[in-house]
């Protein structure tokens, strides 16, 4: 059996039981096909890069799949007619990575180092010496 990497992106007003009903759904397509699901993440409700079909945000479900590609051509089929779901991705490997996945990591990277994003805490800049002693914007004259 073949190695994959399943991730769909469902709709921003569902509830996170949907959303894991949608996980258990998918597992069970590939478990009827005599195939195994070996890890599920779920990476929670993140900005879209632009929107898809109205949505702004997504559910992110990674799913790591041990199965044959007939299993997967399902999946996928019925992955598309779900209306819950606006994007999917799988993908097969030679193999699976242990361990959490990337995207698991910088969460928890984040919450270790008290960041709520990716982007550290600015602080105080200080004085920008390169700039100089410029007016500012209501001190200037317009003609």
């Amino acid at each position: 059996m073949a190695l994959y990497e399943h991730v769909f992106l469902a709709r921003q007003d569902l509830a996170q039981a949907q959303v894991d009903a949608l996980a258990e759904a998918a597992t069970k397509i590939v478990e009827d096909g005599k195939g195994k699901v070996v890890k599920t993440e779920t990476w929670g409700l993140r900005s879209l890069a632009y929107r898809i079909a109205k949505n702004r945000k997504a559910h992110y479900v990674m799913l790591q799949i041990d199965a044959p590609a007939g299993v997967v051509a399902e999946l996928e089929r019925q992955t598309a007619i779900n209306e819950d779901v606006i994007r999917y991705m799988t993908i097969r490997f030679d193999e699976l990575e242990q361990g959490p996945s990337a995207m698991m990591r910088r969460g928890e990277r984040n919450e270790r180092d008290g960041r709520r994003d990716g982007r550290g805490d600015r602080g105080d800049r200080g004085d920008r010496g390169d700039r100089g002693d410029r007016p500012r914007r209501e001190d200037r004259e317009f003609a």
